[in-house]
């Protein structure tokens, strides 16, 4: 099958998702020369909306527009960060991933003006962040350190920073690099210190199901590695049916002998109970590991933990 004359890609209209498109535009200019590729930018209600996310249909917030544009036949192909993706329900129906890219950085980065490590602010300094993951392990590990709620792309984040509605700012190192401002980074946090979300640092490439052709065209971008860690992290969050108020974190990993790996937490959102659950899997199956660890937190308590949080 011939690939496409032309791919129509959806995406938000942040600099940051606009970025991540001409990475998927690069990729696939250089796999089929002759196909034309067209970028629809959509503005999301996550984009629009500066409260809080649990009032919008959470992370959903950040994928609706896009899926309603390639279900509606507007794009054929929609690129999505993977951690905005919901993963306590399926895909919209009639759509289906056709490729992860190969993963990104999964750490976070502090962003601080006078160029300090986590290690050295001193108490009562004032983090910029909306991320429940990011406050919960924040309030264990560094409860001396105040978080104040941030939402709003990465660029206007480093405007209020600047701004001085905080002193410091976590984001993600992927995305920083990803517009181009890796300059502004002062500390990366080991995953030890700041667990990264399920599905940080990857591209996931959506597609209609019945579009076989564009399906076909852009499948060789697929990375393998990250495709098995991504089906683990996901299966886990699933199973946990995890939603945007839950601090849950975790990451799975690909090793080159073939083994793969799945670390991951549940926290209350004040720090004080942290659920930890690591495993393996040889030949294992990647979503009979994502289940395997959802399973050993389930028997924590994770279950009542999460259902114990508002959203």
């Amino acid at each position: 099958m011939s690939a496409p004359e032309l791919i129509r890609i959806v995406s938000r209209d942040s600099p940051m998702a606009l970025a991540q498109v001409e990475r998927v535009r690069a990729g696939l200019a250089a796999l089929h020369p002759d196909t034309v590729t067209e970028v629809v930018p959509v503005r999301t209600t996550g984009d629009k909306w500066l409260g809080d996310l649990s009032k919008v249909e959470g992370k959903g917030a950040f994928t609706k527009e896009v899926d309603a544009a390639l279900l509606a036949g507007e794009a054929d192909l929609a690129v999505h960060c993977v951690k905005d993706i919901p993963a306590d329900r399926p895909l919209p129906a009639g759509t289906t991933f056709a490729a992860f890219l190969e993963r990104d950085d999964i750490r976070d980065a502090l962003v601080h003006p006078d160029g300090l490590t986590l290690e050295q602010l001193p108490e009562g300094t004032r983090i910029g962040t909306s991320s429940v993951r990011r406050t919960a392990q924040l309030a264990s590990s560094h409860p001396h350190l105040d978080c104040v709620p941030f939402r709003g792309n990465a660029n206007r984040r480093l405007a209020k920073l600047a701004a001085g509605e905080a002193d410091a700012l976590l984001l993600a190192v992927a995305g920083l690099h990803r517009i181009g401002r890796p300059d502004v980074i002062s500390d990366i946090l080991a995953p030890e210190t700041m667990c990264p979300p399920i599905g940080a640092g990857v591209l996931a490439l959506q597609c209609r199901e019945d579009d076989t052709a564009t399906i076909e065209a852009v499948g060789a971008l697929n990375h393998p590695g990250t495709y098995r860690e991504i089906t683990a992290e996901r299966m886990f969050l699933h199973v946990l049916q995890g939603h945007c108020n839950s601090p849950i974190a975790g990451y799975a990993t690909a090793h080159r002998n073939g083994d793969l790996s799945l670390r991951a937490c549940v926290f209350t959102p004040d720090g004080k109970t942290v659920l930890n659950a690591h495993e393996w899997a040889g030949p294992l199956d990647p979503a009979t590991l994502g289940t395997s660890v959802a399973v050993s937190l389930l028997r924590q308590g994770a279950r009542e933990l999460i259902d114990s949080i508002a959203h």
